[in-house]
């Protein structure tokens, strides 16, 4: 079965937060969910219990957990957990939050790779913990991680977790096999428990797989607890579902507590039909959309060669986020600091273009913007005329 991603699909009116947050004459390629409908067999599932009529509360039934184990042993060779190691919530800012909450004490510090999805901040400081920043090394328009600074970081005895970003957002890059068992021997020698948020999983591109942590060296997932859903890559964020997993028995206990209370234990009906729906009938519309997005992603690159040959556009490998460095548009005598909140203050003034400004995902995103593709490719030719527009003039 072919689906359309040319398919266009108006969200104003909605009550959007992608596009009804800005005035009506922008377009939005900000914050990271997709302007295409959701799998049929999604929405068919969805319907279904929808005209049913009723929607008290739910047992969680034995599907769903087969469901994430079937997907995950099958799509991505990860084997090692069951039922007994699946803790449901709502979201995976609730998972690691949470995650956060049970592995740590109040003052502990939580290393994390900059620039980084933006909400692992507030969930380190929410937790009345200290973020401990390793700045990623940025060459040769790719990101990687700088193990020395990383073992420094994890040497320190207040650090006790390593928030993982996997595959990173924002920058695309998905973490190699090597790369995570690095990671993994650094925070065993140093007794540093890894959370793995793994929400881009299923997003990656040809040649860049998707390597689970949970697929490690058991003593390194002993240490770990991976957060897993599908509301990215099937574009149904708005529903709201989310699993931990954690194979280490005293590790799900602590987690399992946390989650209670927190006050995140339930999930709604609907995210419970939307995830078995995602995980059982939708591998075929995932596999097309993963093509589509890499074609929007190539003629991303080609504009940008021809049109803006300036901004370096990071290497994609997986996300549908791509990251620009705009630092060569700094005017003689301009200060860097607060570049990238006035260059998006200005795209969205002069050429009424949403995209996300680099420094909410840390001070090492400054001179960076972050641009959204999951969308029609009409969109994405009509976004970036107007990132011309906006740049060229700024």
């Amino acid at each position: 079965m072919n689906f359309n991603f040319d398919e266009e699909v108006s969200r104003r009116g909605t009550e959007s937060v992608k596009w009804d947050e800005f005035a009506p004459d922008t377009i939005p390629m900000w914050i990271a969910d997709m302007d295409f409908k959701a799998a049929p067999a999604i929405r068919e599932a969805l319907q279904k219990r929808l005209d049913h009529g009723v929607f008290g509360y739910e047992l969680v039934p034995d599907g769903y957990y087969d469901a994430i184990t079937r997907w995950f042993s099958l799509r991505h060779g990860w084997n090692g957990f069951g039922r007994k190691d699946i803790i449901y919530t709502t979201s995976v800012i609730s998972a690691y939050s949470a995650c956060i909450k049970a592995m740590t004490r109040p003052g502990d510090k939580v290393i994390i790779m900059t620039p980084v999805y933006n909400c692992f901040f507030p969930a380190i400081r929410n937790n009345g913990c200290e973020a401990s920043c390793s700045t990623l090394i940025y060459k040769d328009n790719r990101y990687s991680i700088d193990f020395g600074d990383l073992e420094r970081r994890a040497s320190d005895p207040r650090a006790t977790v390593l928030l993982l970003c996997n595959p990173h957002n924002p920058g695309g890059r998905v973490w190699t096999r090597e790369e995570l068992e690095r990671i993994g021997a650094i925070c065993m020698k140093h007794d540093v428990f890894v959370i793995s948020d793994e929400i881009h999983g299923e997003l990656t591109y040809p040649g860049h797989d998707y390597t689970p942590y949970g697929t490690l060296a058991p003593e390194m997932v002993k240490r770990s607890a991976t957060c897993v859903s599908p509301t990215k890559a099937f574009n149904i964020a708005g529903i709201q579902i989310a699993n931990i997993i954690a194979t280490d028995p005293e590790v799900y206990q602590k987690i399992d507590r946390a989650i209670n209370e927190n006050e995140c234990c339930d999930v709604n009906v609907f995210g419970v039909t939307a995830l078995m729906a995602a995980y059982n009938g939708s591998g075929e519309w995932l596999d097309q959309l993963r093509s589509y997005l890499y074609d929007n992603a190539q003629a991303v690159y080609e504009f940008m060669a021809r049109e803006l040959p300036q901004i370096k556009v990071m290497d994609i490998e997986g996300t549908y986020l791509m990251w620009m460095d705009c630092r060569a548009l700094l005017k003689e005598g301009e200060q860097p600091e607060g570049f990238s909140e006035r260059l998006t203050a200005h795209l969205r003034e002069k050429a009424r273009l949403i995209v996300c400004c680099g420094t909410i995902y840390g001070e090492d995103g400054e001179g960076f913007i972050r641009f959204n593709i999951a969308c029609p490719r009409s969109q994405v030719r009509e976004a970036l005329s107007r990132l011309k527009e906006g740049l060229t003039s700024y």
